[in-house]
């Protein structure tokens, strides 16, 4: 890839005059060398006290760490743009190796939000970045007049039939958390797109999109071509939705034709359907017989209560987050059973397994590695149900993968892309089936459900598998919009609205203007995550699963597939992870499953039988919206 950038951006990065910058001699490969040992040994360093401040800031939100994240924060964006600045200098050197400038192009967009080296952007990007992931980590909306946290009105999504309590439930939240954010998010896009530009970057999304070992025009083709091999599948299911819920609501709340109310779909964000299966159940296939969550209870797993208390008299089985951590417990063993190493005694001492009482904490669950070598912790506000059952093992993926690439330089601890990080934990929870839960002790074997029930398992996964699809990729979709100026500031809410409706077929309960935002009440927005990763990790994830399925030698239904205890899985899987981002994801990809082209076709293959049959119960109906 060729790099563009000003000789002015260059001689302000170096303090020296353009002319000085002129007439500087052409660097070497062994000075860019000697640059990136010297850029890798700080960053490293750096990064061992501001994840510390993070990790605070994000399990005692406070002003206070507030103010230490974001210090730290400005430190290190201002030191990353400083090398990602000067890493373009000796991008063009002669004679660079192979290794040398896959770093320097990592080095150049490692930033996701870069500050331009105007005095002070540093600091005001990150005061912004924080307040924005503060007002979202305090926010609440409200159920029938009364405040609810974020966790709780999560839970409240799922469970509530009433739609009255869903639709105050979805208008509170975005309007409290959401609609506040507006005017620091358009501030943060002007000075991100600033430093981007300043590094070589049309904009800031430009410079997301460059991070895949491809130019980033071809990447958003990339992301394009895969939609549309599964755009099918997500339009039968579209359609049969629709249908159960206007049989369940009726047509003053839900139509027959036309796009879904997004409050009607089981989740604050219309992202995954499977809290609503009990509405889409097909007849006389719908029981699942089992459900995770009703299993652990079975087996006296108890959700720690509020009133519950620490201390040296309590018993252990009564402390608090006791159960929440036997969870986690169940989650290590899966990767053990393929060989890998146990957790670190740390990550039982150090992990936020359940909400405090005493503070306020981003409940959204993440995966933390703070001393980049086996310092591991999840944050979490843990359920005891079957969906934070699926979450740990998913957490837990990222720890595994942490962990396997700590040995190589600093900027290839990181997955091959962003996708790989999401997927491999997400494919270790598509073998959360029958046969596993049996060999855990959780399912009796006399119960695991027959063929019978296939039809029922599949759309129980797709509910959740296949609807995210099109959220996971139109999150971006608006975000390179805003950043390159397609969708204006002062049309960010009629932009999202538009992607919702455009991929995702589904419209808000009330008229949203310009006074909302949206977008700032999904968390990914105001943390500035970038949100392709879960789309890619979507697909990826049935490719690894394919894969590991051949592999174990898995001879029935593809979805019934586990190969918990496969060792030689867990070798093939390992030599990938410890790749980290040392290559270009192909190679990656290839280590484990052969290929080297993500693609969705094996999404497609797990989910054939469910898409055959959503055609003959769709037969007359009118598709689209």
């Amino acid at each position: 890839m060729k790099i563009a950038v000003s000789i002015a951006a260059l001689a302000a990065a170096l303090m020296i005059s353009p002319a000085m910058a002129q007439q500087a001699p052409a660097p070497t490969a062994a000075e860019a060398d000697a640059f990136l040992a010297k850029a890798e040994k700080a960053m490293f360093d750096h990064s061992l006290i501001s994840s510390r401040a993070a990790w605070i800031n994000s399990t005692y939100i406070s002003d206070d760490s507030d103010a230490v994240a974001a210090y730290f924060g400005a430190i290190g964006t201002t030191m990353t743009v400083d090398y990602a600045l000067e890493a373009a200098k000796y991008a063009t050197a002669p004679g660079l190796s192979v290794e040398t400038k896959r770093r320097l192009d990592l080095l150049r967009t490692a930033l996701t939000l870069p500050a331009p080296t105007t005095p002070g952007a540093a600091q005001q990007l990150n005061d912004l970045s924080t307040r924005l992931q503060s007002t979202y980590g305090k926010g609440k909306g409200t159920l029938n007049g009364q405040p609810i946290n974020g966790s709780d009105i999560e839970e409240k999504m799922g469970s509530s039939r009433n739609p009255q309590e869903l639709k105050e439930m979805w208008l509170s939240w975005h309007d409290n958390v959401g609609a506040p954010m507006r005017g620091d998010y358009a501030k943060l896009v002007d000075i991100a797109n600033a430093g981007a530009k300043e590094l070589g970057f049309a904009d800031t999304g430009a410079m997301w999109r460059s991070k895949y070992d491809m130019p980033a025009d071809d990447f958003a083709k990339l992301t394009d071509k895969i939609w549309a091999e599964v755009k099918p599948l997500y339009d039968e299911l579209h359609c049969y939705t629709r249908t159960k819920l206007n049989e369940k609501y009726g047509a003053e709340v839900q139509p027959t034709t036309g796009p879904i109310r997004a409050d009607l779909l089981g989740n604050m964000w219309a992202q995954e359907w499977g809290n609503i299966y009990d509405v889409v159940a097909p007849a006389g296939a719908g029981d699942l017989g089992f459900d995770v969550g009703e299993l652990l209870k079975a087996k006296g797993f108890v959700e720690t209560r509020p009133d519950q208390v620490d201390g040296p008299d309590t018993p252990e089985k009564q402390r608090r987050g006791y159960w929440e951590k036997q969870m986690f417990k169940i989650g290590e063993g899966f990767y053990s059973s393929l060989g890998l190493e146990p957790l670190p005694a740390t990550f039982w001492d150090r992990t936020q397994f359940i909400k405090p009482l005493d503070r306020e904490v981003v409940c959204h669950a993440s995966a933390w590695d703070l001393d980049n070598k086996d310092d591991l912790r999840v944050k979490m506000c843990t359920k005891i149900n079957s969906d934070d059952f699926v979450t740990i093992h998913h957490e837990l993926g990222h720890n595994y993968y942490q962990r396997a690439y700590n040995k190589h330089p600093y900027l290839y601890l990181d997955g091959a892309n962003d996708g790989f990080h999401e997927a491999i934990g997400d494919f270790v929870a598509l073998s959360i089936t029958p046969d596993y839960l049996v060999k855990i002790g959780l399912l009796d074997a006399a119960k695991v459900p027959g063929a019978d029930k296939d039809l029922g398992l599949l759309l129980r996964q797709a509910m959740d598998k296949v609807a995210f699809l099109p959220f996971g990729l139109l999150i971006d979709k608006w975000r390179w919009g805003v950043f390159d100026g397609s969708i204006p500031q002062d049309k960010m809410q009629e932009g999202w609205t538009d992607l919702r409706l455009q991929y995702q077929g589904i419209i808000p309960p009330a008229p949203r203007d310009e006074t909302k935002f949206d977008a700032g009440g999904k968390y990914h927005i105001p943390g500035n995550t970038p949100y392709t990763r879960y789309f890619l990790a979507r697909i990826l994830q049935f490719q690894f699963y394919e894969a590991a399925c051949k592999q174990a030698g898995w001879k029935g239904p593809l979805h019934r597939c586990s190969f918990y205890g496969n060792k030689d899985v867990g070798a093939k899987l390992n030599a990938m992870l410890e790749m980290g981002a040392s290559k270009p994801w192909p190679d990656a990809l290839q280590t484990f499953t052969g290929s080297r082209n993500i693609s969705g076709r094996a999404m497609t293959a797990y989910f054939a039988p469910l898409q055959k049959w959503l055609i003959a119960q769709n037969k007359g109906k009118s598709c689209g919206w």
